[in-house]
């Protein structure tokens, strides 16, 4: 199994980042195909009416990136999140839901179910590219409109319903100490991670190059035992390293 690079290291040099669409509408499906295999760098592998045909066709092709919307037939995309990307899969897939629906539910089910990243359908195309680069890149993406309210709700107790949860990430509890303490750089990172600051923003406001952060955010997920950057911010938030405003 190899480990994805928390900072956004590229993938395969040269090589199209190679898309999956699962979606049960046939416009929509046929939307992203279109504005996505007109980028230069992506190209659109597979696609799926249902979550069970989703999670075959991501199984057997392997794409770099897999897009579900979350109701779906069959299957719904956060149970195929959690298939493809969750904490039990030995080798996950980067997971990147997109739904028409801004619920704090669906936010909190697709994080914990391994997503890399959470987006509106309408978010827009531009946003959509700039979310299959960044979970291609092992980096995440969320649309802007949730990202503080979501990283918050991710840290709180589940909703109280009869739906069975995925297992939370393997991150330390609030009262669990680290084995190794973060550095106060490290720690400024991790804040700014957990106000959704992608790697150029992190740079920018520290004043530092991207090279540094993306040493900073590796070992960050090694001390913080993180499988990835939504599971970095999350263990700010549970902490107390992260406010809104900071």
């Amino acid at each position: 199994m190899t480990t994805p690079d928390p900072a956004g290291a590229g993938g395969r040099s040269g090589a199209p980042i190679r898309v999956l669409i699962a979606d049960d509408q046939d416009m929509v499906r046929t939307g992203f195909r279109f504005f996505l295999d007109a980028q230069p760098d992506i190209t659109v592998v597979a696609e799926a009416r249902d979550g069970e045909e989703a999670v075959a066709l991501a199984r057997r092709e392997r794409p770099d990136v897999c897009l579900l919307d979350i109701r779906m037939p069959k299957l719904d995309g956060l149970e195929a999140t959690r298939l493809l990307a969750g904490p039990q899969v030995a080798d996950p897939l980067r997971v990147v839901v997109v739904t028409t629906f801004d619920l704090d539910e669906y936010v909190y089910g697709a994080l914990r179910g391994g997503a890399c990243g959470f987006l509106l359908k309408d978010s827009g195309p531009t946003l959509l590219a700039e979310a299959v680069r960044a979970a291609a890149a092992g980096d995440s993406l969320v649309s802007p409109s949730v990202t503080v309210r979501l990283l918050k709700h991710v840290t709180a107790a589940a909703p109280a319903d009869s739906a069975p949860r995925p297992a939370p990430p393997a991150h330390p509890a609030p009262s669990a100490p680290l084995r190794e303490p973060l550095t106060e750089r490290e720690l400024d990172v991790v804040r700014l991670v957990a106000l959704g600051r992608t790697n150029a923003e992190i740079a920018a406001e520290l004043y530092v190059s991207l090279s540094t952060v993306k040493t900073h955010l590796s070992s960050v997920q090694v001390k913080l035992a993180a499988r990835n950057r939504v599971e970095i911010a999350a263990w700010a938030w549970q902490n107390g390293h992260a406010r809104a405003g900071t």
